[in-house]
């Protein structure tokens, strides 16, 4: 190989290694209690709604505060917190998939994306604020 292609390789190499550092956030889908694991650590979590278990939201108290309950897909039920108006037909939703990070036994997230159930609806997202 001439000196120019091997120069070529390496830089095409290091480029490769720049952009997978830069968006190197190709995270899975964790449970609660690996998110417990690491408190204060970010963590895409997966579950379902747990429908029998309470939803506490009132937006004439504080209408950045929902809390619910979710099982993850190791079947762990756990509390979470969602800095945010609570989302529009969460009740309707397959599944549920959480950004946040575990603190003191409950779940804390700043954006929720629900799996809906017809595959013509687009699955509907809420950002909540940051704290």
């Amino acid at each position: 190989m001439k000196k120019s292609h091997v120069v070529l390789l390496v830089l095409v190499a290091a480029a490769v290694c720049v952009i997978v550092s830069m968006f190197g956030d190709f995270s899975t889908y964790e449970t609660f209690a690996s998110a417990a694991a690491q408190p204060g650590k970010s963590y895409h979590v997966i579950g379902v709604l747990q429908k029998d278990k309470a939803m506490n939201y009132d937006p004439r108290i504080d209408p950045n505060h929902f809390t619910f309950y979710v099982k993850d897909k190791s079947g762990n039920v756990n509390k979470v917190i969602f800095n945010g108006t609570k989302p529009t037909d969460i009740e309707k939703s397959e599944q549920i998939v959480m950004t946040g990070y575990a603190q003191d036994g409950t779940f804390h997230c700043s954006k929720i994306q629900m799996k809906c159930p017809s595959k013509y609806k687009k699955d509907m997202v809420a950002v909540g604020n940051q704290s």
